[in-house]
Formats: C-alpha cells, structure tokens, sequence
C-alpha cells in the first residue's frame, strides 16, 4: 500500500511539471507575437518622401516694400510649415529671376545648404532682390528642393511704381511781419500702396527762428496724409527749406529724400487785428482832463490782451493812466477812460497795444486834434471833425480849448447869478417868472384861508 502511494506522489509531481512546461510555452509565444505585431504597427506609419514633402507648404509671405521703387532694393521674406509627422530635407532654396525682380549677383544667397525643417516646425528664409523698370506687376518663383523627391514652387506678386509722394506748405500767412511768429502746415501725403516709414523734416535758414528744429514721424501708411507744423519768427527776409527724408517700406533701408522751399514774403498781415478809436469826448476833473472813448478791433483775428493810452505830448495821470480792455474779439468793440494832463492839445497820440494768438505784441497810434472837444465844455456839446494817426481813422478836430476862465460859464455872462455879466446870463434871467410864481402861492393861501383872515379883523 505504501508502494501505491508513493508512485501516485511521484506521478502528480510529473504532471505538474509538466503543465509548468506547457504554461511558459504559451507566454513565449504569445511574447513572440505580441513584439511581432509592434514591428508591423511602426512599419505602417512610415511613409514616402513625396508624401512628407506634401505636407509642407508656404504659410506667410512679407514682400518689403509693398511697393518698390524702380532700381530699388528690398526683401522678400517666406515662411514654411512642417504639418507631417517627419523631417524633410530641404535645399537650394531661392528666387527664380523674374524680367524685373532679382537676386543681386553681390548677394551670396546662404539657403543652397541642406537642412531639416521636423513635425509642426516653421522655417524663414528671407531674400535681398531689386526691382527694374519699367513699371508695373511681376511673379518672381520661390523655390526649394527636397533632397529625396521634388521641389517647392511659389510665385510671388511684386509690384514696381515711380509714383512720389507730395509734399505741400498747406497753411501760411499772406505775408510775414518781421520779428513776429507765424504757424506754417507742411502737409505730407503718400499716394503710394505701402506705407513710408522713420520720415524725418528738417528744416533750416537764415536769419529765421524756426521751431521745432527738427521733426519725426515714424509711419504714413498709403493712401493718408500727415500736417507737421512749425513756427516761423522771420528776422530779415529770406527761404526757409524743409528736408524730407523717409525710407520706402517699414523694415528696410533705402532712403530717399526731397527739399520744399517756403519764401517769406515780409509785409502786413492780412489777417492781424486792427484797432480804430472814435467817439471821444473830454471833460474836466480834479484839474485834469478825462478822456472817454470807444476802441474797436476791424481785424480778423483777436487782439488779446488790449491796452489803450496816451503819449507825449500828454502825461498820463491816475486814476486811468491807461485802460486795459482784455480780449477783444473781431468786429467788436468796447469802450475806455483815459485822464491826463496836457499844455497842448492839438496832437495827443493814443496807442493801442495787443498780443495775438501766437504771444506776438501788435500795437497801433493814432493822433487826434483835441481842442474842439476841449472848446465845446463851453456849451457841455460834443463836437466831432477829423483826426490823423498812423492808421488813417477818422478823428476829431477843432478850434483850440478856451483858456481856464472859459470853463467857468457861458461866453455872455459871468459867475452863477449874472453878476457882472450880460442880461442874458446866469438866473437873473428867470427873475419875473420866480416873482410871479411867489405872488401866485401868495394868493392861493389867501384865499384858502380867507375865512379865518375874515373872523380875525371881524374880532378886532
């Protein structure tokens, strides 16, 4: 029994045994086709060169300038995008001379390498070309070869154009006034495609202050116009020039410039303010004379900051030793109050004096013939005639001022009651009217009270 025992011990073990054989059998094999179908999975995704070649294409194209001039330089920029799943060898990668858009001999074009552009990559390749005449549009061909399997062709538009841009002094004044600040436009205007670009004015002179002494603009776009102002204080008469230099493009150098000339034509502005006087009148005060008057600006522009007085032969004498007006604005007026003292009024200049916009002083004198006015405070009238002045306005004028003792009554009689006077001087004229009127009141009280004035003599 023993003996049965033992021989089915030994006989489990061997079927153990070999059922661990058999299980480690399987898992190699299975082992074996698991590696077996990697290999075919990486096998499948590999694909031709002119399949990888396909997936690259031209993603952005920067021709600068965006409009050239003829025989003028500039770049043409190309960019290419990898959208495979491999590298692709790229070489020889150029410009295709068109009639009129070329590579320079004297450019060493530095693409005729290999190189590889991976999986979602992007590769710049950027060309100096020049542009001949005549005018006009042009398809110069962006090529590039893969060094398994074909090229890459891109025609590019370039266009060639001789059109200037203008430049213009768009706003000035009629004439200059020397020693005086005038504001001049300079208009610049790109009729062109493309944008101009780093425009610097300079301008220059002689015997002209000139502000600001220099001016930049970084940008005009095509088809827009740019006014750079300057202030011009001319000193004698001359030309001022502006220099106009630009470059053709935003991100290249290729300069160009042009000159505009403006002649300062010195003269009277037409356009400046212009102060007339009139309506004066005089009287005394405090032994002075007061002076009273209306000033009006027949000016197109304002006269800012306006102040009125009188010169020599008069002293000014407070309390309107001068009269400050302020603003006063075109075709309007205002009026004013002068007091001085004079021995002679035959010639009394009153000046007008005033800033314009720009800060310049203007001033005006006109010179008046004062006697008549002086004359007529005799009668208290205001007498009016002709005047001269620098500005031709009209005045007043007259016969001279009666001496002091004239300003004391009327020609025909002397002081207030007509003592010593004429008949018709004075009050003594209104004698029997104010008689009569007491002996009128008189009358008109008796009789109210006539009944009293009755009883009282009755009484007595």
């Amino acid at each position: 029994m023993k003996i049965y025992t033992a021989l089915i011990g030994i006989l489990m073990i061997c079927l153990m045994v070999g059922a661990a054989s058999a299980a480690g059998s399987t898992s190699s094999s299975t082992s074996t086709s698991s590696t077996s179908g990697t290999s075919s999975v990486s096998a499948s995704t590999t694909v031709s060169a002119e399949q990888a070649l396909s997936q690259v294409y031209v993603s952005s194209v920067t021709v600068d300038p965006q409009e050239f001039y003829p025989y003028e330089k500039g770049t043409i920029t190309v960019q290419l995008t990898n959208t495979g799943t491999q590298d692709v060898a790229l070489e020889h990668a150029d410009i295709l001379n068109s009639q009129n858009v070329y590579i320079p001999d004297e450019t060493k074009n530095p693409y005729q390498v290999l190189t590889y552009l991976g999986p979602g990559n992007t590769m710049t390749y950027t060309f100096q070309v020049v542009a001949k005449p005549p005018e006009g549009i042009y398809y110069p061909v962006f090529s590039v070869a893969s060094q398994a399997s074909g090229s890459i062709i891109y025609p590019i538009e370039v266009q060639v154009d001789s059109t200037p841009i203008q430049e213009v002094i768009s706003m000035r004044p009629d004439n200059f006034a020397l020693d005086n600040t005038d504001n001049v436009n300079l208009t610049i205007t790109n009729p062109r495609v493309g944008a101009i670009s780093n425009v610097i004015i300079t301008p220059s002179g002689s015997g002209v202050g000139i502000s600001p002494r220099q001016s930049f603009i970084m940008s005009i776009p095509g088809g827009s116009s740019v006014d750079v102002p300057f202030a011009i204080t001319p000193y004698q008469t001359g030309n001022v020039n502006f220099t106009i230099q630009y470059s053709n493009g935003m991100n290249i150098q290729n300069p160009h410039s042009d000159t505009v000339v403006l002649p300062l034509n010195i003269g009277t502005s037409k356009t400046a303010a212009s102060t007339v006087i009139n309506d004066l009148a005089i009287t005394v005060s405090n032994g002075a004379y007061q002076l009273t008057g209306d000033v009006t600006n027949t000016g197109i522009t304002d006269a800012n900051g306006l102040v009125v007085s009188v010169g020599s032969p008069a002293q000014p004498v407070e309390p309107y030793s001068s009269y400050a007006v302020g603003s006063l604005t075109s075709n309007d007026f205002s009026s004013f109050t002068l007091t001085f003292t004079a021995s002679d009024l035959s010639a009394i200049p009153i000046t007008t004096e005033w800033k314009d916009d720009n800060g310049n002083t203007l001033s005006s004198v006109q010179t008046f013939d004062l006697r008549s006015l002086a004359s007529s405070l005799v009668t208290g009238s205001r007498s009016s005639g002709s005047g001269s002045g620098t500005t031709g306005v009209t005045g007043v004028t007259g016969a001279t001022a009666g001496s002091a003792g004239g300003f004391a009554g009327a020609r025909g009689g002397g002081g207030l009651f007509g003592i010593g006077g004429g008949r018709s001087g004075g009050l003594s004229a209104f004698y029997p009217v104010i008689g009569g009127a007491i002996v009128l009141i008189a009358a008109i009280v008796l009789y109210v009270k006539r009944k009293w004035i009755l009883a009282k003599f009755r009484k007595q």
